[in-house]
């Protein structure tokens, strides 16, 4: 049987990750399972991990008044959901549905904050791989917009 260390370092956000700090952020890792149109978590809610997606697929969703919710984006196997609990409020600013059924790994957030705090060289190797994240969110975001505008000429 695997051990939760050998499976996470497997999936893609954490290749390459120092053995060392991968025990680390083990002691913060859970499974969990999500049944197809069962929120993650929903908008203004307390931001309180993050998700490496294993299987499934997950809708991030806003509700917009007088139309109901509006799906934005989709993440997928290999992929990772939410770093809102790395900074303050800490709370969700869209929704997550599992489009169908999910299965990851759940970082505990405040565990993380506690590990970034205590070995400065793991929460830096931990930031530089959620900001690339970021990054790529927002260049999806862009591509989006340049469809949509594109659409409308």
């Amino acid at each position: 049987m695997d051990t939760l260390a050998r499976v996470l370092k497997d999936h893609p956000f954490l290749r390459g990750f120092d053995p060392h700090h991968l025990e680390f952020l083990t002691g913060c890792a859970s499974n969990v399972r999500h049944a197809a149109d069962e929120f993650l978590f929903r908008e203004g809610q307390e931001a309180g991990a993050s998700y490496l997606v294993r299987s499934g697929r997950i809708a991030l969703e806003i509700g917009v008044p007088g139309r109901g919710p509006v799906q934005l984006q989709t993440v997928e196997a290999g992929e990772v959901l939410g770093w809102s609990w790395l900074y303050p409020p800490y709370r969700w600013n869209f929704d997550a549905r599992a489009v169908e059924p999910v299965r990851a790994f759940a970082l505990d957030g405040n565990c993380l904050r506690a590990k970034c705090e205590a070995d400065h060289d793991f929460g830096y190797e931990l930031v530089k791989r959620f900001l690339q994240q970021v990054h790529m969110r927002l260049e999806r975001t862009r591509l989006q917009l340049l469809d949509v505008y594109r659409a409308d000429r």
